[in-house]
């Protein structure tokens, strides 16, 4: 098992079962993002938080994108059963602890995505020697970098004032969202021979 992707190509390209793999995960992952936030949106914004999210479909929508272009894909006969587990995992889970159903749907995208956003980083399984003009590479790098900007929404939205009676359900369900997706992410590296801390 390694730590990072590779063994890479002579021209420090990630190898292509690796970056289907990757990719398909993620694809699903902020695909499932972009469906929720559009699903979420009212037909008039009314609040600044409704605006924001209302820029993050389109972010999402792009990563799906950039990622569809930039990944050299090969055949990759897991993928049927394993985007079924992957979609199953995205579906919405509402605290049940509070009360309001709209704040509770929209505290359950808003840990979903806190959990992608935070929980994985493909960039950071780049080798030192991976070739920086690499579209995949590239794509993951920006990747990391737009999910260290939405995260900062998500942590607005759940340290807000009107989810402060409602604290404790958001901190449990947070880190359910956190631990589910972590295992999901370390058991698709472990797939394509990598590893990753699992708690």
């Amino acid at each position: 098992m390694n730590k990072f992707f590779g063994p890479l190509d002579p021209q420090g390209c990630v190898p292509p079962q690796q970056q289907t793999r990757v990719a398909a995960f993620l694809i699903s992952a902020h695909g499932a993002l972009a469906r929720q936030f559009a699903f979420a949106l009212p037909p008039k914004l009314q609040f600044a938080w409704q605006t924001e999210l209302n820029a993050q479909v389109y972010h999402e929508a792009e990563i799906v994108s950039l990622l569809l272009r930039a990944t050299s894909w090969v055949p990759d006969f897991a993928l049927g059963w394993l985007a079924m587990s992957w979609e199953t995992a995205w579906l919405p889970q509402a605290p049940e602890d509070i009360p309001d159903q709209p704040l509770a749907l929209a505290v359950g995208l808003a840990t979903l995505a806190h959990g992608i956003h935070a929980g994985i980083r493909p960039a950071a399984l780049l080798p030192m020697e991976a070739n920086a003009n690499d579209p995949f590479v590239m794509a993951l790098r920006r990747i990391e970098f737009e999910s260290g900007r939405l995260l900062q929404a998500q942590i607005l939205f759940l340290k807000g004032p009107e989810l402060l009676p409602h604290r404790d359900a958001v901190t449990a369900a947070l880190e359910r969202r956190h631990v589910e997706i972590r295992r999901l992410w370390a058991d698709t590296l472990e797939g394509v021979g990598m590893t990753v801390y699992k708690s």
